[in-house]
């Protein structure tokens, strides 16, 4: 089953799922005044669906980019700490994904940093496509050196986002703190998502950053598990979520 559709802001997206053996796919193209985004998301890592022109000027020694057997990952925002962290959210959460955003960093980091999280969460929502057979909740502790991070979420189609990372730094990188949670909470938005992310310790910015979204990853992948013996019941009292 292929489904194909289009929201506002010239946003296009193409998702596919099978329904013997679930492939949780998107792709994406988001096209602002503001931004231009193309994105491919395979929610359980291998093979991703091909969008315009994947390189479209890409340098792949300036972006965060990684192969293996069961992932591909390719993020080119022109933000680098923010490239930094979409990769960890990919690799951790067990996805594949190619993300290349272009925005108006002549102004600020805002525009872009936002857009990409509103179309990833966009796109996370179109592979999922059902809750039914899922684990639904997610929670994760993530630890990097000192600091320490707690995310807990809830696939239920009920946006809502409460961060706490605790930075203290303007900038990390190219990338203003006070993007940090609006990203998470963009994201949230997007993707139709309840998730509280905390950092509960940390000295270094960069660090409490990370371990923050390592956790979400772990949260997020957690509550994507099929669980045996759920197979199309929908985890909800209402029995109906997506």
């Amino acid at each position: 089953m292929v489904l194909v559709g289009k929201t506002s802001k010239s946003t296009a997206f193409t998702t596919t799922m099978s329904t013997e053996k679930r492939i949780r796919t998107a792709t994406l193209n988001r096209d602002t005044n503001e931004t231009k985004i193309q994105l491919s998301l395979n929610l359980d890592g291998g093979a991703l669906q091909p969008v315009t022109d994947q390189s479209n000027g890409s340098d792949e020694k300036t972006h965060a980019a990684q192969q293996s057997k069961s992932q591909q990952i390719s993020v080119d925002t022109g933000i680098g700490f923010l490239d930094h962290m979409l990769h960890a959210l990919a690799k951790h959460g067990g996805w594949s994904l190619h993300l290349r955003t272009r925005g108006d960093l002549h102004i600020d980091d805002h525009h872009t940093a936002e857009d990409t999280f509103i179309a990833l969460g966009q796109a996370f929502k179109s592979a999922l496509q059902t809750t039914a057979g899922l684990a639904r909740f997610g929670y994760a502790y993530c630890p990097l050196d000192e600091a320490l991070s707690r995310a807990v979420v809830d696939l239920s189609n009920r946006p809502y986002s409460v961060i706490n990372l605790g930075t203290t730094r303007e900038k990390i990188g190219d990338l203003s703190c006070e993007m940090l949670p609006h990203c998470l909470q963009s994201f949230a938005q997007g993707a139709g998502v309840t998730m509280h992310v905390d950092c509960l310790r940390g000295d270094n910015d960069h660090h409490r950053a990370e371990s923050a979204f390592k956790a979400l990853a772990v949260a997020l992948r957690m509550a994507t598990t099929l669980v045996v013996g759920r197979e199309g019941e929908v985890p909800s009292t209402k029995g109906v979520l997506f």
